[in-house]
């Protein structure tokens, strides 16, 4: 990984997985293992989007852009971390009018067809999200972009958009994934007690649910960002003991 492109960010160089050593760069390979783990699972063949459907949503929102500029993607959740991706700058942004949430249930990454997991997904509301830009160069745009079209729309439980963020360099464009409400994985109506016993419970094939949250918790640390809602939720996770119920299954990622 260039050490040029942690140049704003030097504190997080040895901090975010290289693309190589990714697990979840949905390459052919990836993919292929994916199905097999939903095939094991009982989830059938048609558990994910078609490839078909998937490039037609990455086309839709992209395909006016100009191929000769460079690709900005916001992340504010695993992508912090483990962004699966070849980048050459990266920024601290700040987005608008949306919040993160644990709001996107999970079947196979970090929860099981016993007990539905949580990730990040972002809600409009009043405020702000504060997270990374991740820069991706021009030439590369195209395969970078289908592989986290891979990863990310999978089942389809995110709206992409191209937003407006705010970054210490100055202000950009950069595709964004936020909630939809309208998909069955959508979980936004629970209370911050009833993720916290989520969270608390959860596996799957990537990890805990807790790791989860505890990798989110630690990259904020490193970037000075202080985000009340998580703050709040990780005291729970890792407070006393407490009975709550849970939502059904879901048989998404």
């Amino acid at each position: 990984m260039n050490a040029f492109a942690f140049r704003h960010l030097p504190e997080l160089c040895g901090k975010i997985v290289p693309a190589e050593a990714s697990r979840l760069r949905a390459t052919d390979e990836v993919l292929a293992s994916w199905d097999e783990q939903a095939l094991a699972l009982g989830l059938g063949t048609r558990w994910r989007c078609s490839d078909e459907w998937l490039e037609a949503s990455r086309r839709a929102l992209l395909s006016g852009l100009d191929r000769r500029q460079d690709l900005w993607i916001f992340a504010y959740g695993s992508l912090m971390w483990d962004p699966a991706l070849h980048f050459t700058e990266l920024r601290r942004a700040r987005l608008s009018a949306y919040q993160r949430r644990f709001s996107y249930l999970t079947t196979i990454g970090r929860g099981n067809a016993e007990q539905a997991g949580l990730v990040l997904s972002l809600e409009a509301q009043p405020g702000h999200c504060e997270g990374l830009a991740f820069r991706i160069d021009a030439s590369i745009a195209e395969q970078e972009s289908r592989l986290f079209w891979r990863r990310e729309m999978i089942v389809g439980g995110y709206q992409p958009r191209l937003l407006p963020l705010s970054t210490p360099q100055g202000e950009l464009l950069a595709l964004t994934l936020v909630s939809n409400p309208g998909h069955a994985s959508h979980a936004g109506g629970l209370s911050l007690a009833q993720e916290a016993a989520i969270i608390r419970r959860a596996q799957g094939s990537h990890g805990t649910n807790r790791d989860y949250l505890e990798q989110l918790v630690d990259q904020l640390d490193r970037l000075g960002i202080v985000d009340g809602y998580v703050q709040q939720l990780s005291g729970l996770v890792t407070g006393p003991d407490f009975l709550l119920s849970a939502p059904g299954r879901s048989n998404y990622f």
